[in-house]
């Protein structure tokens, strides 16, 4: 193999917005749970009444109405200094693609506040030709065609003309911003204009593998050098009836609304979009500036189909080609790869190729390889799509989670996916680390027209780096001093959060953690779940507030309340018989300190397979599968570490959340969890008294070691029954006053059952491999006796209970190691270790591990008594574990005990307070105007009058303009005759009369303003060298306009100030054959000094000394407010501000985006 090894370069910043996911987190929740976005098409888009129909060849029509949709974005633009007028005239490709560019750099590190080479920035995007705003811009010139049509059809001309409008007003229409607006390549243009960014701008056009294209063209830049930073990836908002047309007229999109790769139920493919950026540096330069790095990618490979029998059908050795490469230039083997993000669009065809390749590739592949699509659930997100895949890949290898691919339950038999090494992931799962390679991803791309690209990533850091938080379990504390006072916070809370943003909720809840306090006399805590009815929450909250006001503590649902102190708390941990396959699954996945002690696991504990692989499987294909699977977990050289991993491991997240327990305890193989949590033993003991329990018990099964039966029964008639019937068995689990385990041969065993039944006892015999707690456990126990001479049993605050003596382990290590020794052959005495922490004064019990098994004996043995039992894996893995762990931690907060709740999701990111919202999707804007009402009378305009289109002011913005002008002139008494050299300023101790000749030569100046930007608008028309020259001299003079407006308003109100003499300047025209226009000379206006009330030190202008004199007290005449506020509606019209949000200092063009062209509208 000929290694042609590019440059690694790191991935270290993401934003994006896909169906349902309106930002990177939400995209992970997504991912994690598996959810699917496809829905049926929204209003927004356009009418399925309108255009569906079942029969795939009817003209004009669709098949299809379901796909995958953007929610909308709150969208700000004087955050970016676009007039608010523009949105209809920018495509919504232009305007997401800005705010995901935005996210990505912030998320990177290199928000606006941060200082680094802007020129050395490039945006590299994948965007498809022109954007969907092309079509109804381009349905508008219809128009002749349809005034043809209705003339044919006989409709009198006035009708037709209104018709022809009515129909107009379905599109947007056109305006100057259009052209630029509906411009793939100004997506990426409008980044690097509004961030200020001056690399390479561009963007290109790969169909399907567009943002594959734009990261290979990313990574050249980056390898080249001419790039220090890259942001990089796919924008695709086109989901349009158009763009579902084209898909429908090839026989592509699946009738039945859902792609399903891989399956043998594939049908076709949904459309989706969605935009996917990357932040990208070389590796080197990442490590050296310490940038949080994601992701690296190794190698991207890419090739042409050449030539095949048709341009858009796909040809598999293309894709092998790129393939190839892209192992070639990372340098690595294919055998290494654990997971593959395939193109898979579910068409049958599609996906056939592209499996059929990957199996030439990965041939010699000796493992197992995850392979899935993204596209089950988001759909296929075109131009976008190699993004949504890298970004999803990007996340998998950093959180080291497997992603599920959804409606692929049962592969397509075609393809031979269970001869391959690849199999389909249906469920989340964790990815622990191989010890030869580190984890390692292929993600395809490949688009119409043979274009095929494949990219190889590989995670920077094998430890799991931050809690993976998804947003979507919110914990809400709140505390007061009084009942009532509580009900008023709760109140308040509902209040202000009621019909804010998910983003603004989340942070509202942040805060109400940071100051919720566990010594408050009263404390009430609510779990807020993703789809959670939060106003039924807050309502049955008040409720139960009010109901409950005798109740020290109650717990309903969600909520959780106690005005009670609390006692002391216990840890449980469980034995043997409550493992299960995934157990604890959603707690490995989010939490680091969680994953890394199974991983810790894997590397101590010596089986044939990872620990991880017997707790986490590939999900069973079948049921027969499963019950190997469980059947596997459940031998007990299996079965106990697992438990134990998974139980301390679940310890590490309580002890994360800083819960100290007083004492602890565990039942049978979960005594040595309760040792480890008191660090009576440490890591590596303890992993290793696991493996050698567990494998000496396993031993002592295949000796025939008898096995164990739970009957249910009071303990005393169990006792009772053993000696009347002179049974040879031990009561080997007292679990509850009316719950206990016999331990035996299997003929004892039988015998008991027999007996049981005979006296109305319910039995059931424990999936155990030997009777432990008994004498047939002897063997086992003098191995195991000899084991613990050589540890170390260490010292602790924290107080551990024996199962044997049913109290505390004593602090003398021989004397404790006996203890532990002997638990092997003795019955454990569950009950009465209850009753001794009752009577320690614990109140609290929780069981940390898997199921409730524990949780149910403890409210058994302490029935009728105060306490609280609960559980971690309260829903025992049906529903999501991070729901539990938030209910377990709010029931223990409300109870008084010490929580850090502080550092339950991470803070919402601060961001800029929006001034506007509007809501953008991926649907192009439209703004909410008022239908236009028709007269039933005919139209007066004749048809074939073609009006000249001119841009005009609307009524009311005129008539202010008329009575503002007006005003200022009225105030006016006399006037000096200005020339075109020079313009007479009066004194200002002219006895008052100033003003009135001030006013004059404000206004003078504003009129010659106004011609002098005609002159320079008509020399912009003919000549075009002096374009940038022209621009320039329109804003000093609009700027000089605005000032000189000013001082109208200022010399209105009786203001003093000082005489100035403009300075005249003469413009030169630019002559251009065989025009020849004579440009007259306009004095240049300077700026003019500040005006003050008091002047004792007056500045001096062309050697006019200006001497110091109090103002005159004339009346406020109202005059500045109305030309302010004149001023004001004219640019809220014309650029779509409110009035609200404009003010003086705001800079024309970079605050308000206002163009040369708006400024002449505006003048």
């Amino acid at each position: 193999m000929t290694h042609q090894q590019t440059t690694p370069v790191a991935v270290i910043g993401m934003g994006c917005f896909f169906p349902k996911s309106p930002g990177l987190k939400e995209y992970w929740r997504l991912l994690f749970h598996g959810e699917d976005a496809i829905t049926e098409v929204p209003e927004t888009h356009w009418s399925a009444e309108d255009y569906f129909d079942n029969d795939p060849k009817r003209p004009d029509h669709v098949y299809c109405k379901r796909g995958g949709f953007l929610s909308p974005i709150p969208f700000d633009p004087s955050e970016f200094g676009i007039p608010p007028a523009s949105l209809e005239a920018t495509d919504t490709s232009q305007l997401l693609a800005l705010t995901a560019a935005k996210r990505a750099l912030e998320d990177a590190g290199y928000g606006e506040n941060r200082k680094f080479d802007r020129d050395k920035v490039s945006v590299v995007l994948g965007v498809t030709g022109t954007q969907e705003l092309v079509i109804p811009l381009g349905a508008r010139l219809g128009h002749p065609k349809w005034r043809k049509a209705l003339k044919d059809a006989g409709i009198p001309p006035d009708k037709a003309e209104e018709v022809i409008e009515r129909i107009g007003e379905a599109y947007v229409p056109w305006q100057e911003n259009s052209f630029p607006g509906l411009l793939g390549n100004v997506v990426a243009g409008r980044i690097c204009n509004r961030l200020d960014l001056g690399g390479t701008n561009c963007v290109v056009d790969a169909a399907c593998a567009s943002s594959m294209s734009a990261i290979h063209l990313a990574l050249l830049e980056l390898t080249s050098g001419r790039s220090d930073m890259v942001v990089s990836g796919g924008v695709d908002a086109l989901n349009d009836i158009f763009m579902h047309t084209c898909f429908a007229k090839t026989m592509i999109l699946s009738p039945t609304g859902n792609a399903k790769p891989f399956s043998k139920d594939a049908d076709g493919t949904i459309l989706g979009e969605g935009l996917g950026l990357l932040v990208l540096k070389r590796l080197d330069d990442a490590q050296r500036d310490g940038d949080r790095i994601y992701a690296v990618i190794k190698g991207l490979g890419s090739s042409s189909d050449g030539k095949s029998q048709s341009i858009y059908a796909p040809r598999k050795e293309g894709q092998i080609k790129a393939i190839r490469k892209a192992y070639d230039m990372a340098g690595i083997s294919s055998k290494t790869i654990e997971l593959i993000e395939a193109h898979g669009t579910g068409t049958r065809v599609g996906d056939a190729v592209e499996f059929n390749g990957l199996k030439e590739i990965f041939a010699d592949h000796d493992g197992q390889c995850a392979i899935g699509s993204v596209k089950s659930m988001i759909g296929h997100t075109k131009a976008a799509a190699g993004a949504a895949g890298l970004v999803k890949t990007v996340l998998s290898l950093y959180h080291k989670v497997l992603p599920p691919t959804l409606k692929a339950d049962e592969p397509d038999p075609n393809l031979g996916i269970e001869q391959s090494p690849f199999y389909l992931n249906p469920e989340t799962r964790p990815w622990f680390s191989r010890k030869d390679h580190p984890r390692r991803s292929g993600v395809s791309a490949f688009g119409f027209g043979g274009s095929n690209f494949h990219a190889v990533l590989e995670e920077y850091d094998s430890a799991k780096q931050e809690i993976a938080w998804d947003g979507s379990v919110e914990i809400i504390a709140l505390s007061a001093s009084t009942q009532g006072e509580l009900a008023n916070t709760v109140q308040t809370f509902r209040r202000e959060t009621k019909g804010i943003s998910e983003q603004e909720f989340s942070a509202k809840a942040y805060q109400s953690r940071q100051i919720f306090s566990a010594d408050a006399p009263h404390r009430i805590l609510l779990v807020i779940e993703q789809n959670d009815d939060k106003e039924k929450i807050f309502t049955d909250a008040l409720t139960a507030l009010e109901t409950k006001k005798d109740e020290a503590s109650w717990a309903i649902g969600n909520m959780f309340y106690s005005s009670e102190k609390p006692g002391k708390m216990a840890f449980i941990f469980p034995g043997q018989g409550s493992q299960y396959v995934n157990m604890g699954k959603d707690i490995t996945c989010v939490f680091p300190q969680a994953f890394e002690f199974l991983e810790n696991a894997n590397e101590k504990i010596d089986l044939p397979e990872r620990l991880t692989d017997f707790i986490y499987p590939i999900r069973a294909k079948n049921a027969e599968e499963k019950a190997v699977q469980e059947e596997q977990l459940r031998s007990t050289d299996i079965a106990q570490p697992a438990i134990g991993a998974v139980s301390a491991a679940m310890f590490k997240v309580l002890e994360w959340f800083g819960l100290n327990p007083e004492v602890v305890l565990g039942h049978s193989y979960g005594e040595l969890c309760a040792l480890y949590a008191a660090g009576r033993v440490d890591t590596d003991t303890f992993f290793e008294l696991s493996e050698l329990r567990g494998k000496l018990m396993a031993e002592a099964s295949r000796k025939n070691a008898g096995t164990m039966l739970a009957v249910k029964a009071p303990l005393e008639k169990i006792e009772q029954m053993l000696e009347e019937e002179k049974l040879d068995l031990v009561l080997a689990n007292r679990n509850s006053p009316d719950q206990g385990v016999l331990s035996g041969s299997f003929e004892a065993i039988a015998q008991a059952e027999m007996v049981c039944k005979q006296r109305g006892f319910g039995t059931k015999r424990l999936p155990v491999s030997a009777a432990f707690h008994s004498l047939l456990m002897k063997d086992a126990w003098k191995i195991f006796t000899e084991a613990l001479k050589k540890i170390h049993i260490l010292p602790s605050h924290i107080s551990v209970l024996s199962n044997v003596s049913a109290k505390e382990y004593p602090d003398d290590a021989d004397s404790a190691k006996k203890l532990l020794g002997d638990q092997i052959l003795s019955p454990v005495d569950f009950v009465n270790e209850i009753k001794y922490l009752f009577n320690l004064g614990v109140r609290t019990f929780v069981e940390v591990g898997p199921k409730t098994v524990l949780t149910g004996l403890i409210k058994s043995v302490l029935k009728g008594l105060e306490h609280q039992a609960l559980s971690m894996d309260a829903s025992s893995g049906r529903r999501f574990g991070i729901a539990d762990l938030a209910k377990l931690l709010c029931h223990i907060a409300a109870l008084g005990h010490v929580v850090d709740l502080k550092r339950w999701e991470y803070p919402a990111p601060t961001s800029r307070k929006q001034k506007m919202s509007i809501p953008i999707c991926g649907a192009n804007y439209r703004s909410k105007q008022k239908a236009k009402q028709y007269p039933l009378s005919k139209l007066k305009d004749s048809p074939e009058k073609k009006a000249t289109p001119e841009v005009r002011l609307t009524p009311a913005v005129s008539q202010n303009i008329a009575r503002a002008s007006n005003t200022a002139i009225d105030s006016r008494k006399a006037v000096n005759t200005m020339t075109r050299k020079e313009i007479s300023a009066p004194r200002v101790s002219d006895g008052g009369r100033s003003s009135s000749y001030l006013a004059g030569d404000a206004l003078k100046a504003v009129q010659e303003g106004l011609k002098s930007m005609q002159i320079l608008h008509q020399q912009t028309a003919l000549t075009h060298q002096k374009f940038l020259e022209t621009q320039t001299e329109a804003s000093r003079t609009l700027q000089r306009m605005m000032e000189n407006t000013q001082r109208i308003a200022e010399i209105s109100m009786g203001m003093p100030v000082p005489e100035y003499r403009p300075a005249v300047r003469e413009i030169q025209p630019v002559q251009s054959e065989p025009v020849r226009m004579p440009i007259p000379e306009i004095p240049k206006l300077p700026k003019p000094p500040e005006i003050r009330q008091s002047m004792p030190d007056p500045p001096k202008i062309q050697a006019v000394k200006i001497q110091p004199t109090d103002p005159p007290k004339i009346q406020e005449t109202g005059h500045r407010a109305k030309i302010e506020s004149t001023l004001l509606e004219v640019v809220s019209q014309l650029t779509g501000y409110p009035t609200d949000m404009l003010s003086f200092d705001m800079d024309i063009e970079s605050d308000l985006g206002i163009d040369s062209i708006k400024r002449v509208e505006i003048l």
